[in-house]
Order: C-alpha cells, then sequence, then structure tokens
C-alpha cells in the first residue's frame, strides 16, 4: 500500500478519535448541567476555567456518592415540621430566635439524613448535588445568620432567612420521592412564611422573589 494511502487513514483516524473524544466531554458537560442547573454557572464563574469548574462538580458527585443519605422516619418528619411551625410563629415577637432556630432545625435534619456536618462550605457543596436548585438559598440564608450574630441584620434581613431557609428545610424533610415535603408530616402542612413584626414593612410591599427564593413562600395563615 502506497505511503500516502497509510497517512490518509492515519489521520482519518486521529480525525475519528479527536471527535469522539469531543463528543463524550460534550455529553458530560450536558449532564453537568443538567444536574446541577444554576449551580453549574455559579461554579464556572468561581472557577478557574470550564475543566476545573467540571472537575469540581464531579469531585462533589463523587463525595456524595459515599455518603448513606436517608430518608427520615415519619416520626422525625412531623417533629421537624412541629418544630419549624412553632419557629416560624415565634418570628414576629422574637425574629432573631427564630431564624436560629431555622438554621438549627435544617443543620439538625441534614445531620440525622447523613450529611456530615464540617465547614458549611463544604456542606453546601453536598447539598448542591441533591439540592440544586435550592442550594443558593442555603448560602444567602447562612451569610444572613452570621451577619446576625454581630446585630448586623435587619428584620427583613432576617424573614428573608427564614424563607430561604425554608425552602431547603422542605426538601430535606422530603421522603424519596417527595422532595418537597408534600407527604402526611410534609413541611408545607407547617403553615406559612414567618409573620413580618410591627416594625416590617408589609409584604405586599416586597419586591417578588427569586425562582430558588419562591420556593419557601407559601400561605400567609401565620400572619
Amino acid at each position: 500500500m502506497a505511503s500516502w494511502l497509510w497517512i490518509v487513514i492515519i489521520v482519518v483516524l486521529v480525525a475519528i478519535v479527536v471527535a469522539a473524544v469531543m463528543a463524550a466531554r460534550r455529553r458530560r458537560t450536558m449532564a453537568l448541567r443538567q444536574r446541577f442547573g444554576t449551580e453549574y454557572d455559579r461554579t464556572l464563574d468561581a472557577r478557574d476555567g470550564q475543566r476545573a469548574a467540571e472537575a469540581d462538580l464531579r469531585d462533589r458527585e463523587r463525595e456524595r456518592g459515599r455518603l448513606d443519605i436517608k430518608p427520615l422516619s415519619e416520626a422525625s418528619r412531623a417533629r421537624y415540621a412541629g418544630e419549624w411551625r412553632a419557629a416560624q410563629q415565634s418570628f414576629v415577637d422574637q425574629p432573631e430566635a427564630a431564624t436560629a432556630a431555622a438554621y438549627d432545625l435544617v443543620n439538625r435534619v441534614m445531620a440525622e439524613r447523613g450529611y456530615p456536618m464540617r465547614d458549611f462550605d463544604a456542606r453546601a457543596d453536598l447539598v448542591s448535588v441533591d439540592h440544586p436548585d435550592v442550594v443558593e438559598n442555603y448560602r444567602v440564608a447562612h451569610g444572613i445568620h452570621e451577619r446576625a450574630q454581630h446585630q448586623q441584620a435587619s428584620t427583613e434581613d432576617l424573614r428573608e432567612a427564614m424563607i430561604r431557609y425554608r425552602s431547603l428545610f422542605e426538601e430535606l424533610l422530603g421522603a424519596d420521592g417527595d422532595p418537597a415535603g408534600t407527604g402526611p408530616a410534609g413541611a408545607r402542612h407547617a403553615d406559612a412564611e414567618p409573620a413580618s413584626p410591627a416594625s416590617a414593612r408589609p409584604a405586599s410591599d416586597e419586591p417578588a422573589p427569586s425562582r430558588t427564593a419562591r420556593d419557601g413562600e407559601v400561605s400567609d395563615d401565620a400572619r
């Protein structure tokens, strides 16, 4: 066979391999985008390029895969839902204490389900694998909680933290196949978003929440 023909064959084979590698990379990128949604874009902005961002997300998936995350029992779901009701009903008189209770409740539910309770960033990364639509709510609420420890959060900030904590709380409380906690002991039976104290502006004056924050809102029965 002529040498030029061997060269053509080699070039074609190399092109096929390159095309296959590129197609596999596109499939991996699409799978990560579908799984993580807006968290993919956030990680892309935070990391040095697409390769580093996707490596980060795959590391989160591997770490999550090593964990045994269990659904809560019906008894635990009912107990936590009741504690949430008590916390949000106390918001009108004690907004800081109610927000601290919400923070504690989310952490206790995570611990009981099997999430490792180490530093916050690592915890949020694991949450992003199972609950990518609400993990940013978790981060924002945690930031407000941290500011509240130094008396740097307003009542409206604390109200926002409660709503954002609630969006994750509902998903964590849900059994497998019931991620929003809509089952008989689910958090959607825990009444509404926290009532505004007299010093806060009416809810009608608030800007419309984002998609993730909206997940935490329900009826206004607690007002």
